[in-house]
């Protein structure tokens, strides 16, 4: 394999990969929207240096369009698929429900379809720990029951895990789907709790806190993920579930402790009550991913924090 299709491939995760394959000499081709879901000035940062190798190309389009699909396959001998490309946030997904399952569903049959019209068989899919809802059982395992989705955007990405073994099972597809972990790091999304907290805190604004504080993520560090993606291409065979997770959960208090202690300042902060669509406590089992993908995620919560810091500093972001 040596021809890979990046949905998604401008994004925080996706533009890391992008970047890690093309490191490897690896040719990339990158499809990504550049949605008004956050600045679509940041996407294009991302991939500023990916734009200079001449290992990369990109595609701006929409993945629920069935003739720029086509076109990128009659074009290209694309070995394997990375479906990164996704409608992002339990938040607004509450309300716009059409739209996430419109993107997120429709427009992962729609790949799916242009795969197997062109014989690509080989997908890795990006899902998310969001399926498992708020589950009692801690930690969440690839073997849970988990039919109590609590946002449309959980939803819609177990229907993508189902319509994904569909394809396997109808035309033997090697799909794995990867359940990330509150991934962070830098590029991170301007929205999300890291990325707004490290802003305001550097900058003397309030932080909003929802809850009591006690609600809790296992926050995993960019850079473990991409590593845990990339050790997906040596076992991709039939269809599997992985977590990619650190194993750990933070607390939103811890988190913003050590966001002050790595900025040396005090957060202002303003006390909010709980977000419906929330989940309350994260924490992944990562032993499958451990035997089967030698899976080992090797930054703590601090040092991806310091990177982080480090990178918004640098960028002014």
């Amino acid at each position: 394999m040596n021809t890979f299709l990046v949905t998604g491939g401008a994004g925080f995760i996706g533009s890391h990969l992008c970047d890690t394959l093309l490191s490897k000499n690896l040719k990339v081709i990158c499809l990504d929207s550049f949605d008004d879901y956050y600045d679509p000035r940041i996407k294009r940062n991302n991939i500023e240096s990916a734009l200079t190798n001449q290992n990369f190309t990109l595609f701006e389009g929409d993945i629920r369009d069935k003739k720029l699909l086509e076109n990128i396959f009659s074009k290209f001998k694309i070995d394997l698929v990375f479906h990164l490309a996704a409608r992002a946030g339990v938040r607004p997904s509450i309300q716009y429900p059409e739209l996430y399952f419109d993107v997120n569903v429709n427009g992962t049959i729609t790949l799916l379809e242009a795969m197997r019209k062109f014989n690509i068989s080989n997908l890795i899919f990006a899902s998310s720990s969001s399926v498992y809802g708020n589950s009692d059982k801690i930690p969440f395992s690839e073997e849970d029951i988990i039919d109590k989705p609590i946002s449309p955007y959980a939803a819609s990405k177990r229907a993508c895990e189902l319509i994904c073994y569909t394809y396997h099972f109808l035309y033997s597809f090697n799909i794995f789907c990867l359940r990330f972990f509150t991934v962070f790091g830098p590029r991170q999304r301007p929205e999300m709790a890291i990325s707004k907290f490290v802003n305001a805190i550097r900058h003397n604004e309030i932080v909003e806190l929802y809850g009591d504080g006690t609600t809790s993520r296992d926050y995993t560090f960019v850079k473990d993920i991409i590593n845990g993606i990339c050790r997906v291409l040596n076992h991709l065979n039939g269809f599997e579930i992985f977590n990619l997770g650190s194993g750990r959960a933070i607390t939103l208090i811890e988190m913003v402790e050590t966001i002050q202690e790595v900025l040396n300042k005090k957060a202002i902060i303003k006390w909010k009550e709980f977000q419906p669509g929330d989940v309350k406590k994260t924490i992944a089992n990562i032993e499958k991913a451990k035997k089967y993908l030698n899976y080992y995620p090797a930054f703590s919560f601090k040092e991806g924090i310091k990177e982080f810091v480090d990178w918004s500093i640098k960028n002014n972001s």
